[in-house]
């Protein structure tokens, strides 16, 4: 059994999603002209079924599935369904009596012991229960849960637009919570789950008396998310997205308890400490204001350093440090923004537009690590490009490179160094909504166009891979892979040369977007809004995507993991040093054997190639209530979506048939390959046999014989040298019997003549060197005498005796320096005369 079809057995008709009892004929379960008014009402004020906005109502906890149905949190194992063959589908509700709202959100805790649930307008935390709950025998399990925010989220307040944890949070207790009215609002949920710890406001206030044409949605908060970095204030930096599209900034953002990498710490210091060099290096240029920030920015950076414990030295291994907000710095954060797209993004065509609906952050790191660096130093010190993706209501999503990355910003009365912050618009992705509600060629009604008003896209970033984010939305799903994008422009990065940089950037490619689910009904103009995309990250679970929809209907796809690359590594220098091997120059002529196969690696065709595992023709997943066995209404656009269905499958089987004829034909040319090559090699072998056999023995003779013939032939060339030398000069000129002669008379002054002879240079050195070897013990026992005497003097009159003493020791320097000098031209003289058996001076 494959493993898509394993998940599909195991979770279709799985209890844990079942409707609740509770759900009437009225509940808005399904998108339609007829139920949009109940998905657009956003003065519902009863926390309604399904009023707009976010939805997320299943979430992995390890190898544990939760799911939110109304008001009801259920929870199972699928590690047990697994072994168990699915054999065992049951599941536990967490009984949860502050729970009296339908949920809309969940969110697990980075430690994975909370979750927080939020409807409409309220939020609650569930202590989850231990592993081994399956075990249990009762079907209900009592949560303890809390309230959040009882005062500040109720339905007399702003709806909830998102809720999230803070991944810095100490001991995983920090919950956000974002309202429409641009409040984040931050709980601590370890010590006061009723008030907030602290409050920022992404909406200013309105002025009292003034008047400004501004449009609501630019006041209404659709999303919020955190930004990323290695060594900058990006994880220190919270966006928020207004309905309009307008994005706000505030950083630095750090919750009141937090738990913080030391390393993130240092590098964070050294980023300031580059910045102050920088403008003290520039003052002239650059302006005050900007020695004022990065003022602020060193005083709150020391402010988090002095809560480093004792012996937290850099670099070292990176750890967790329980650190504060700094409350010696009073100042406020500054809102940013609102940020300048560049260029505009323009409006997608046929669009009625729409509202901004969710934003996500997404950071590049491998394609621009170095692989022969550390993997922990190389994180810290590459290149990291932030990318923010927005979505809208139309199926528009904006691509922003962040390639001036936000600061660390406060509020005070001079206006801010370097004005509103920009994003840089790569590139603007249509889902293709309009196209999906208007098959074939023409633009769709304006009552079709407003099941858009109804759609909610959510992003959903995979956990393996940083470069792929799910959208799930109103009418399926679409992946998005970033990959091409990310290494064309780590490419383009790593280029030294301006112009193959700007090239490399006009060239880049564009993100991938594959349709993975349709819940569109054509025919009755409805669909089944997603309301959830998990992913398993589980070593115990298969790498697969579960994508839930209103009616409680699962859909199962498995995922493909990523390889490595297939090129062999490079050999070490150590294996293979040929540094001292000359050159193999290439002979001359033709290659000896040309191979049928082409120089280039063969790649799969693109009818082929599915490196995520998703088909091509996304899946459908209609209404329950729309059968098959049903009889179907022959409409235009019914008629145009089965034509528009049966092109593609048939482009798709004729792309497959040539597909298969090309690997047929590599298959056929390998083969021949391999019959040649194995030819070839038989050859090889019997000529390696040959050169090992007797043709070894041959060339070892033959080489023996070459090196008596050279013996033989430098002995010849020594007698002829010696017989042209005898010829050209027979006897000795005069000038060589005179120099003869100098050096037999320089040999005896220095040698002597006989034995005896005592005016030699030789016996006259002997003398002179004994002669030193008796005064030696002498002339130290005077000088021993002479510094017991310089001693005593200075005992009784240390200002005595100093003018005379420092004359006789510049004498004795003196006559020394008169010793050595002569002991080191007698032995030179005597190195020029080879005189040997002189002894080496007394030192």
């Amino acid at each position: 059994m494959a493993v898509d079809d394993d998940w599909e057995s195991l979770l279709d008709g799985h209890p844990i999603f079942s409707q609740s009892n509770t759900v009437t004929s009225d509940d808005p379960l399904e998108l339609s002209l007829s139920s949009l008014q109940n998905f657009t009402n956003d003065e519902e004020s009863d926390d309604g079924s399904a009023p707009s906005g976010r939805r997320r109502v299943m979430c992995m906890k390890d190898a544990d599935l939760i799911v939110a149905c109304r008001s009801e949190v259920r929870m199972t194992s699928l590690g047990d369904a697994k072994v168990s063959g699915g054999s065992q589908r049951t599941y536990k509700v967490l009984h949860t009596p502050n729970i009296q709202f339908n949920i809309h959100q969940i969110c697990l805790s980075p430690n994975k012991k909370l979750l927080a649930v939020a409807g409409a307008f309220q939020v609650t935390v569930i202590v989850l229960p231990r592993s081994g709950f399956s075990k249990m025998v009762t079907s209900r399990i009592d949560c303890k849960s809390l309230q959040i925010g009882q005062h500040y989220h109720t339905s007399s307040m702003s709806p909830v637009a998102k809720i999230d944890w803070h991944p810095w949070g100490e001991a995983g207790s920090t919950l956000l919570v974002m309202t429409v009215d641009g409040k984040l609002r931050e709980y601590d949920v370890s010590s006061d789950p009723d008030g907030p710890r602290k409050t920022l406001d992404f909406i200013s206030e309105k002025k009292r008396g003034a008047y400004a044409a501004v449009d609501e949605s630019e006041r209404e908060v659709a999303s919020f998310t955190f930004g990323k970095g290695k060594a900058d204030w990006g994880p220190l930096t919270i966006y928020a997205l207004m309905r309009s599209g307008d994005i706000y900034a505030i950083c630095p953002y750090l919750p009141e308890n937090s738990s913080i990498p030391s390393s993130y710490l240092h590098a964070l210091e050294c980023f300031v400490s580059a910045k102050e060099e920088f403008v003290s290096e520039n003052n002239e240029v650059v302006d005050e204001s900007f020695s004022t920030l990065y003022d602020y920015q060193r005083k709150f950076v020391n402010g988090l350093l002095k809560q480093l414990p004792d012996g937290v030295p850099f670099p070292s291994s990176s750890r967790s440090i329980s650190i504060h907000a700094p409350k010696s710095f009073g100042g406020k954060a500054a809102r940013q923004g609102p940020f300048l797209l560049q260029p505009s993004p323009p409006e997608l065509e046929g669009s009625p537009s729409g509202d901004a609906t969710d934003i996500v952050y997404l950071t590049l790191g491998s394609a621009f690590m170095d692989d022969e660096a550390d993997s922990e130093v190389s994180s810290l010190a590459s290149e990291r490009l932030g990318v923010l993706l927005i979505a809208f209501q139309d199926g528009r999503v904006d691509v922003c490179l962040d390639l001036e990355k936000v600061e660390a910003r406060w509020d005070s009365k001079q206006p801010s160094p370097g004005g509103l912050p920009m994003l840089a618009v790569y590139e603007v992705i249509d889902l293709g909504f309009i196209s999906t509600l208007a098959p074939g060629s023409g633009y769709p009604d304006a009552t079709t166009l407003d099941l858009l008003q109804g759609n909610h896209p959510v992003f959903h970033p995979d956990p393996i891979h940083d470069d792929t984010v799910y959208a799930y939305h109103a009418f399926g799903v679409h992946v998005l892979n970033l990959n091409p994008i990310f290494q064309n422009l780590a490419a383009a990065m790593k280029e030294e040369d301006e112009q193959t940089l700007k090239e490399t950037v006009q060239s880049s490619t564009h993100t991938t977007v594959q349709a993975i689910l349709s819940t569109y009904s054509v025919e009755r103009k409805s669909s089944d809004p997603v309301t959830s995309v998990v992913i398993p990250n589980d070593v115990y679970l298969t790498y697969s995507i579960f994508i839930l929809t209103s009616t409680m209907r699962v859909v199962t796809f498995a995922l493909n993991l990523r390889t490595e690359s297939l090129d062999p590594p490079e050999p070490s220098e150590k294996q293979h040093d040929t540094s001292a091997l000359p050159a193999l120059l290439p002979a001359s002529g033709p290659p000896a054997y040309v191979s049928l196969l082409t120089t280039q690696s063969f790649a799969l065709p693109a009818a082929l190639s599915r490196p995520m595992g998703f088909p091509t023709i996304a899946k459908l997943s209609l209404p329950k209530s729309h059968s098959i066995k049903d009889e179907l209404r022959l409409t235009p656009e019914t008629l145009r979506y089965l034509g528009t269905v049966a092109e593609r499958i048939s482009g798709e089987v004729h792309d497959a048939v040539i597909a298969c004829h090309a690997l047929k034909s590599r298959a056929d040319f390998q083969k021949q390959e391999y019959e040649r090559l194995q030819k070839k090699f038989t050859e090889i072998v019997v000529r390696a046999q040959n050169v090992a056999g007797p043709r070894k023995r041959e060339i070892q003779e033959r080489a023996k014989k070459l090196q008596d013939e050279q013996a033989r032939m430098l002995g010849r060339m020594d007698r002829v040298l010696q017989a042209l030398i005898k010829k050209a000069s027979p006897e000795l000129n005069e000038h060589e019997t005179r120099w003869f002669e100098e050096l037999q008379r320089m040999k005896a002054q220095v040698q002597g003549v006989g034995r005896y002879d005592q005016d030699s240079l030789k016996s006259r050195i002997r003398q002179l060197q004994n002669e030193f070897e008796r005064l030696l013990p002498s002339l130290k026992d005077l000088a021993k005498k002479e510094a017991e005497r310089k001693a005593q003097l200075e005992e009784s009159n240390s200002g005595a005796g100093v003018s005379y003493v420092k004359a006789y020791e510049r004498l004795s320097k003196e006559e020394s320096t008169k010793l050595e000098n002569a002991m080191k031209q007698i032995v030179k003289l005597a190195g020029k005369l080879e005189i040997s058996g002189l002894s080496s001076p007394p030192s």
